[in-house]
């Protein structure tokens, strides 16, 4: 065969049917509802509507979560249509190559691959920094050079070394324990969520949202800062957050009766993450004035200790610390079905592919696991977070346009689903256009990494890729 003839040759959606059957399918939509606002609701929920209020968009921060949850949300309508007609393993890497080809959905996938390595590292380090800060309220330190970078002359971050450990055993003991595990710590981390909103409003002063969109500022760095750049800013920041969707489309392959359970889940989870990061935005700048929270790592618990509630922050940043284990077991299982995939079809080593006795992709799993230790342990990769965003973003654009290559196929060669996109052929068009919109909105140095990436991913399909594609 041709290499060009080669790189566009359509998977069979048959083929993956047959091989992902031996996943069990144990998740319904609570499961995915679970999976998905504990990706979704994160550590960001805790640092982020800060850290976008003082940078960029003021009392407009609530403006920018919002935007960026309708960005998020037509993108959700797509995914809600694919994992439904297409419930394999991988997502968006699986499904771009049965309606595109080899080669696009290489590159979705080497894209969707690096936000599932650094996503875990990144989450993996919020939890510790987050826990080291509750440990100094009760003057317990953690020594440095135990949560320091090798590269900076420590011994790498153990408590996110730790916490992913933990994670990658409980779900290497199967899915459906780590599913209700999963549940659990979603609803004490939305109890904190909601238990800083009540007390939070006992503290809210209209006066501190005036002016609500600040002037636009440009000697403000890194800025944008004020008007509508800064509040555009905020939405490109905060998108990274709402991403937790393809983590739910990851697992599809081991739903039940994926045609309701995954558009339940998908567009379910967002709707529920944009209601509480919009009300955490809300009460947080009515609180203080968003100036207060530049250079605050955490923006929540300081809030209410200086609103005169140190209890509540100690039981606030407790359950965060905790709660933030969901995410990353969100992220664990989405990389590892992704890394499964790979295997399954012959792009990287077909090891990667294998299932135990039990039926779980646990190579896939310690392999995911063990790149974002290597990240989590050497570098302080705070900037490398920003390449999360531009891949899942990539990827995003053409999950919007295969809707086109999709709908002559439903009810042919593929499921027919009772969820489609609405307003067909208009609005996957306007969510790929919006999705690039955002993409272009990322700094520099995000499209520099994810361009780098990219050549990495080339090199590794034409030299191994190519040749160990299993037909």
């Amino acid at each position: 065969m041709k290499i060009w003839d080669q790189m566009w040759q359509k998977e069979s959606a048959a083929n993956y049917e047959d091989k992902d059957a031996r996943l069990q399918r144990v998740l319904g939509v609570k499961d995915f509802l679970a999976l998905g606002v504990g990706t979704i609701v994160s550590a960001s929920i805790f640092t982020l509507p800060g850290v976008i209020a003082a940078g960029h968009a003021g009392p407009a921060v609530v403006v920018s979560f919002i935007l960026a949850a309708l960005v998020a949300g037509l993108i959700a309508f797509a995914y809600a249509e694919m994992a439904s007609a297409m419930p394999f393993a991988g997502s968006a890497y699986s499904w771009i190559n049965v309606l595109f080809g080899e080669f696009l959905g290489w590159l979705v996938g080497w894209a969707l691959l690096a936000e599932y390595f650094i996503a875990l590292a990144f989450v993996g380090a919020g939890l510790s920094a987050n826990l080291r800060g509750l440990l100094a309220e009760f003057g317990l330190q953690v020594p440095q050079v135990f949560v320091t970078p090798i590269v900076d002359g420590g011994y790498g971050d153990w408590i996110s070394i730790a916490s992913i450990l933990i994670v990658t055993v409980l779900l290497g003991r199967g899915v459906k324990n780590a599913t209700r595990v999963e549940l659990f710590l979603v609803i004490a981390k939305v109890f904190a969520i909601l238990l800083f909103i009540v007390v939070g409003l006992t503290a809210f002063h209209a006066s501190n949202l005036h002016p609500f969109v600040p002037q636009y500022d440009p000697s403000v760095k890194p800025g944008p800062y004020g008007g509508w750049q800064g509040i555009w800013a905020g939405v490109s920041g905060i998108f990274l957050s709402y991403i937790g969707f393809d983590a739910i489309a990851a697992n599809s392959a081991e739903a039940k009766n994926p045609g309701k359970t995954m558009p339940r889940g998908i567009l379910g989870s967002l709707l529920i993450a944009v209601v509480l990061f919009s009300a955490v935005s809300l009460v947080l700048v009515g609180m203080f004035k968003a100036s207060a929270y530049a250079g605050n790592a955490e923006p929540v618990a300081w809030a209410l200790r200086e609103a005169g509630h140190p209890i509540v922050a100690a039981v606030v940043a407790m359950i965060a610390v905790v709660g933030m284990f969901s995410a990353l077991i969100g992220m664990s299982m989405a990389g590892s079905r992704l890394v499964y995939s790979f295997g399954r079809d012959g792009l990287l080593p077909q090891s990667l592919g294998r299932l135990n006795k039990d039926q779980l992709p646990n190579v896939g799993l310690w392999t995911v696991a063990i790149v974002a230790i290597v990240i989590t342990a050497f570098f302080e990769f705070s900037q490398l977070a920003q390449l999360i965003s531009a891949g899942t973003l990539f990827a995003f654009i053409f999950v919007a346009l295969g809707i086109y290559r999709l709908r002559p196929r439903e009810g042919r060669d593929l499921t027919d689903p009772a969820f489609k996109m609405p307003l067909y052929p208009v609005l996957p068009m306007v969510a790929a256009l919006f999705a690039l919109f955002v993409l272009l909105g990322l700094g520099l140095d995000a499209k520099l990494m994810m361009i780098g990436w990219f050549i990495l991913g080339l090199i590794v399909y034409f030299t191994y890729g190519m040749k160990h594609k299993i037909r």
